[in-house]
């Protein structure tokens, strides 16, 4: 739940920036907005959710294979492991695409400005409870959608009820 937060916030983040105008985009990018770009990745965690993809899909492949050859469990896991590992560091482009995408949903100075926010007290505040307000939110928007579908109901039977007597 809390990556999925984090993304859907991020994404929207980035989605609504886009709508405010035009930007430079990351293949022109200097070195110093893809630089900042990093940062705001970095204070924001907006990536930190990848880090259990290359594991998640190790685990799954690990359990799908053994099903199929549990005399071989141990080898399996070993094999899965060493390859896991091998592809670890591509985890890096990934990051980099990151950072792209930031660079162009993004100026320099909004990066900075945003990596400052979230590097501080009430910046990480924020990240920590955005799960949390996220879910409350959810929940208080269920029950005023349900009171207000109750009493649109209410308030619409009766009037209607009297149309169809006129008809």
């Amino acid at each position: 739940m809390i990556a999925t937060t984090k993304s859907a916030f991020f994404a929207l983040l980035i989605a609504g920036s886009a709508m405010m105008g035009p930007v430079a985009y990351a293949q022109d990018a200097s070195p110093a907005h893809i630089s900042a770009a990093r940062k705001a990745l970095t204070a924001t965690k907006a990536t930190d959710s990848f880090d259990s993809i290359l594991l998640n899909t190790s685990t799954n492949l690990k359990n799908n294979l053994t099903s199929n050859n549990p005399n071989l469990a141990d080898q399996i896991s070993i094999i899965v492991d060493e390859e896991a590992i091998a592809l670890a560091a591509r985890r890096g482009d990934l990051e980099q695409e990151a950072a792209r995408l930031f660079a162009n949903a993004f100026t320099e100075e909004e990066l900075t400005t945003i990596s400052t926010f979230f590097s501080s007290t009430a910046g990480q505040k924020y990240l920590d409870n955005t799960p949390i307000l996220a879910r409350e939110l959810g929940k208080a928007a269920r029950v005023w959608a349900t009171g207000i579908a109750r009493d649109l109901n209410a308030k619409v039977t009766p009037r209607v009820a009297e149309a169809a007597k006129t008809e």
